[in-house]
C-alpha cells in the first residue's frame, strides 16, 4: 500500500510538473506563415503593452510584422522598377523613331534638292544620263533584255538638207530659260 500511495503521488508531481511547463513562444516564421496567428497575437499584445512588451511572443510578433512589410515593400519597388524599363524602352524607341524620321525627311529634302539643282523632270535628267531610277530609266531597260540580245541603235535619218529642218542655235540661254518655265509650271500646278 505504501507503494501505492507513493506511485500516486510521484504521478501527481509529476503531472503538476507537466502542466506547469510553459510552452515555447510562437516563432517568426509560423508567423509570416499564418497571418491569423499573427493578427491575434498583435491583438494580445497591443492590450498591455507596458506588461507585454518584453514578451518572446510579442517580440517575434512584431518582427514578423517588420519582415513582412519589408517583403511588400521589396515586392512593390520590383513591380515599380519593371514599370520604370518599360516607360524607359518605350521613350528609347520613340526617341529612335523620331530620329530616323528625322533623318528619312532630310534625305528626302537633299533628294529634292539634288534633283531641282541638276533639273530632273519626270526620272531623266537634262543630260539624259538617267540619273533618277525609274521603270523607264536606261539602266532598267538595258537590265530587261536577255544576255545573248543585241540592241542596234536605231538609223540616223538621211538629212538631205540639213539647213531647212534645223532650228537656227539660240544658245544655252533657250534651254535654262525652258528649265525655268518647267520648273514655274510645276511650283503652280504640284502633283
Amino acid at each position: 500500500m505504501k507503494t501505492l500511495r507513493l506511485n500516486f503521488c510521484f504521478s501527481g508531481l509529476l503531472l503538476l510538473w507537466a502542466c506547469a511547463k510553459e510552452l515555447p513562444p510562437v516563432s517568426v516564421a509560423e508567423f509570416v506563415k499564418n497571418p491569423r496567428l499573427l493578427e491575434a497575437a498583435m491583438v494580445r499584445c497591443g492590450q498591455n503593452r507596458s506588461e507585454t512588451k518584453y514578451l518572446a511572443e510579442c517580440i517575434n510578433a512584431r518582427d514578423a510584422i517588420n519582415r513582412l512589410e519589408v517583403s511588400v515593400e521589396r515586392a512593390r519597388r520590383a513591380d515599380l522598377e519593371a514599370q520604370s524599363e518599360r516607360k524607359r524602352l518605350a521613350l528609347r524607341r520613340t526617341q529612335e523613331a523620331a530620329a530616323e524620321a528625322t533623318r528619312r525627311t532630310a534625305e528626302a529634302q537633299q533628294r529634292r534638292e539634288e534633283a531641282a539643282y541638276l533639273g530632273v523632270f519626270d526620272g531623266e535628267a537634262p543630260d539624259g544620263s538617267g540619273l533618277a531610277e525609274g521603270p523607264g530609266s536606261a539602266t532598267n531597260a538595258a537590265s530587261d533584255n536577255a544576255p545573248g540580245v543585241q540592241i542596234t541603235p536605231p538609223e540616223p535619218e538621211s538629212v538631205e538638207n540639213p539647213a531647212k529642218d534645223v532650228e537656227p542655235d539660240t544658245g544655252v540661254g533657250s534651254d535654262i530659260e525652258s528649265i525655268r518655265e518647267e520648273l514655274k509650271r510645276r511650283q503652280e500646278n504640284p502633283q
